[in-house]
């Protein structure tokens, strides 16, 4: 019952917390209350989660909104927010952040090769960076229990349409669990398991 030596994550297929980035997007009231791919308040504690699973790892967020600075769309709902505390937005006009300097910039940066992904809508504010972000070489994981689209036909063909382009999709469980990697990893275990239990995956003790 030994553990092999952790792998060196230039060379780690999985995903991993040193070679990884979070790009959360447009995670505002109104995308929210246009999303009918699933029930929203069911999308909001499962970003929610996500971003805790974040944090847990260490991983750098890079989040982007639309519209903020201009007065026609409101800042990140405030359940996600908490999770943010000293995290930048970078708001911006495009539909797809990637066209947008600052988030482009941030991004490159970073130096991070694998992308994890969160965005709505699925059929664009997640597709189109997911799209450029393939073209340019990253590794891009949706975590597809966590995003939503205007309809479930848009939501399933725009997953279909980046996955064939190469994207590859994970839920909030695996996302957890290829981070972890290993029970012996103390550092993350509390958070590992919270987020975990606070998903319903685990159940709670008594």
């Amino acid at each position: 019952m030994t553990s092999m030596i952790k792998r060196e994550y230039k060379n780690d297929e999985l995903l991993n917390p040193e070679d990884s980035l979070f790009l959360l997007i447009d995670y505002q009231p109104t995308q929210i209350n246009s999303i009918n791919s699933m029930n929203r308040k069911k999308l909001i504690d499962n970003i929610v989660v996500t971003q805790k699973i974040i944090n847990t790892f260490d991983i750098p967020t890079i989040l982007s909104t639309v519209n903020v600075t201009n007065g026609q769309n409101k800042e990140t709902i405030p359940q996600l927010s908490a999770q943010l505390d000293g995290v930048h937005s970078y708001d911006r006009t495009s539909i797809n952040a990637w066209e947008d300097q600052d988030v482009y910039e941030a991004i490159h940066k970073s130096n991070k090769h694998k992308i994890i992904i969160a965005a709505l809508w699925t059929e664009a504010c997640l597709t189109f960076p997911t799209l450029d972000a393939l073209k340019e070489g990253y590794s891009v994981f949706p975590v597809i229990d966590a995003i939503g689209g205007t309809s479930k036909l848009a939501h399933e063909a725009a997953l279909q349409r980046i996955t064939n382009a190469g994207a590859q999709p994970v839920s909030i469980a695996q996302l957890a669990c290829e981070l972890q990697r290993d029970w012996n990893r103390k550092g993350t275990l509390p958070g590992f398991v919270s987020a975990m239990t606070e998903a319903g995956i685990f159940l709670k003790l008594s």
